[in-house]
C-alpha cells in the first residue's frame, strides 16, 4: 500500500517492472506508420527477421523481471508490516515486564504484612483481643487482604502468560520477517538476472540495428494499438472520471519522463505498480502495492465501462499496470531504461481493467471523458 516507507527493511535498489512494447507518445493512438527502407549501407546488420527474433527475446526477459519485481514488491510489503508487527510486540513486552515487576513488588508487600500478622490461629487472637468488635473488623479486614492478595496473585500469573505468549508470538513474526528477506533477495537476483540478459543482448547489436529494434518496437505497438481501435472499443467507452480520478490521472501524467525504477514508489523514480499506487494514494485512496493485488483485489469492470483513473491490467499474469486516461490512452512506467510515459491502451494485451474508487459515482462534467490532468 505503499507510502515511500522503508523503515525497518532495507532500501530498494534500481531496475523493473515489465512491458516490451512501448508507443512512442504522439504515435501511440494513430495507424502505425510504414516500417523505415533500410538505407544503402545495411547489407551487413541483421535481417529485420533476426531483430524481431531479438525484439521477442527482450519482451520475455523483461516480462520475467516485471513478474519477479512483483514478487519482489509483495515481499517488501510484507516485510514491512512484518517488522510494523515485531515492534509491536517488543512495545507489549515492555509494558508487560515492567507491569510483572510492579506487580511482584506488590505482592511481595502484601506477603510481608501478612507475615507482621503473626501466625496465631483466629481462636487465639479473639481470646487475646481486649474488644471482640475490633477482632471481628480486624478478621473482616484479613479475608478481604486475602481475597485482594490471591487476586494479584492470579493477575500476576495471567501477565507472566501474556508474556510468554508475546514471546512466541515476537519469535514466529521474526521468523516470518526472515523468510520475506529471503524471498526479497531471491527475486531480486531474478530481476537483476534478466536484466542483466536483456542489456548484454541489446549492447551486442550495431547502432543502428538498436534504432531499426526501436522501430520494431514501435511497429508492434502501434500495429495492436490499430487492432484495438478497429474493433470499435472507443465507440463505446465514454465513462467519466470522479473528482478521485481525476487527483490520480493528474499525479501520474505529472511523472511523465521520470525514469522507471523497479521497486521504486517515487517521488524520482517508479515501477509500474509504484506509479499507479502512489497515484491513487495521492487522491485519498490506498490501492495494493502490485500489479497481481490490484488484479486480485480491485473490482473488476468490463473494458467498454472504464473511465480515466481505471487501471488497466496486461498480460495473463497481470505482470503490468498502467492507469486509463481517456482518448484510448494510458499512462504507464514501462521497463528499464524507459521513462514514465503515454501510450496506447491497447498497444499490449489486455488482461482485465479494476477500479480503485469502486463506491464512487462519475462525476456529470461533460470533459471528465478526456485527459482529466
Amino acid at each position: 500500500m505503499g507510502t515511500g516507507k522503508r523503515g525497518l527493511i532495507a532500501t530498494a535498489v534500481a531496475v523493473v517492472c515489465a512491458v516490451t512494447v512501448l508507443a512512442a507518445p504522439g504515435t501511440a493512438f494513430a495507424n502505425p506508420s510504414p516500417t523505415p527502407t533500410p538505407s544503402a549501407g545495411s547489407a551487413t546488420l541483421a535481417p529485420a527477421k533476426d531483430l524481431e527474433a531479438v525484439r521477442k527475446k527482450l519482451d520475455k526477459l523483461y516480462r520475467a523481471a516485471a513478474r519477479a519485481t512483483d514478487e519482489y514488491n509483495a515481499a517488501d510489503e510484507k516485510a514491512d508490516k512484518q517488522s510494523d508487527q515485531v515492534v509491536q510486540l517488543a512495545k507489549k513486552i515492555v509494558k508487560g515486564q515492567e507491569k510483572l515487576r510492579k506487580l511482584k513488588d506488590r505482592a511481595g508487600a502484601a506477603a510481608a504484612a501478612q507475615y507482621r500478622g503473626g501466625g496465631l490461629p483466629p481462636e487465639a487472637h479473639l481470646v487475646l483481643s481486649e474488644d471482640p468488635q475490633d477482632f471481628l473488623d480486624g478478621a473482616g479486614r484479613v479475608r478481604e487482604g486475602h481475597h485482594a492478595t490471591k487476586g494479584l496473585l492470579g493477575e500476576l500469573t495471567r501477565t507472566q502468560e501474556d508474556l510468554e505468549q508475546y514471546a512466541k508470538d515476537a519469535t514466529a513474526q521474526l521468523k516470518k520477517l526472515e523468510a520475506g528477506r529471503k524471498a526479497k533477495a531471491a527475486a531480486q537476483k531474478k530481476i537483476e538476472k534478466q536484466i542483466a540478459q536483456a542489456e548484454k543482448l541489446e549492447s551486442a547489436l550495431q547502432k543502428e540495428e538498436q534504432e531499426r529494434l526501436a522501430e520494431l518496437e514501435k511497429e508492434a505497438a502501434n500495429k495492436a494499438q490499430s487492432a484495438w481501435l478497429d474493433s470499435g472499443i472507443l465507440d463505446e467507452i465514454g465513462g467519466k472520471a470522479t473528482e478521485q480520478g481525476k487527483k490520480a490521472v493528474k499525479y501520474a501524467t505529472a511523472q511523465i519522463g521520470k525514469p522507471y525504477q523497479w521497486g521504486a514508489e517515487g517521488p524520482k523514480t517508479y515501477d509500474c505498480s509504484g506509479l499507479t499506487s502512489q497515484a491513487w494514494l495521492s487522491a485519498g485512496r490506498g490501492i495494493p502495492r502490485t500489479s497481481q493485488e490490484q488484479w486480485k483485489r480491485l473490482r473488476h469492470i468490463d473494458v467498454q465501462d472504464m473511465r480515466p483513473g481505471d487501471l488497466i491490467i496486461y498480460f495473463g499474469d497481470a505482470s503490468h499496470v498502467a492507469m486509463y486516461i481517456g482518448d484510448g490512452a494510458i499512462v504507464h512506467a514501462p521497463r528499464p531504461g524507459r521513462t514514465v510515459t503515454i501510450a496506447g491502451a491497447g498497444s499490449m494485451p489486455i488482461l482485465g481493467v479494476v477500479r480503485p474508487d469502486a463506491d464512487a459515482d462519475a462525476d456529470t462534467d461533460p470533459d471528465a471523458n478526456t485527459n482529466a490532468g
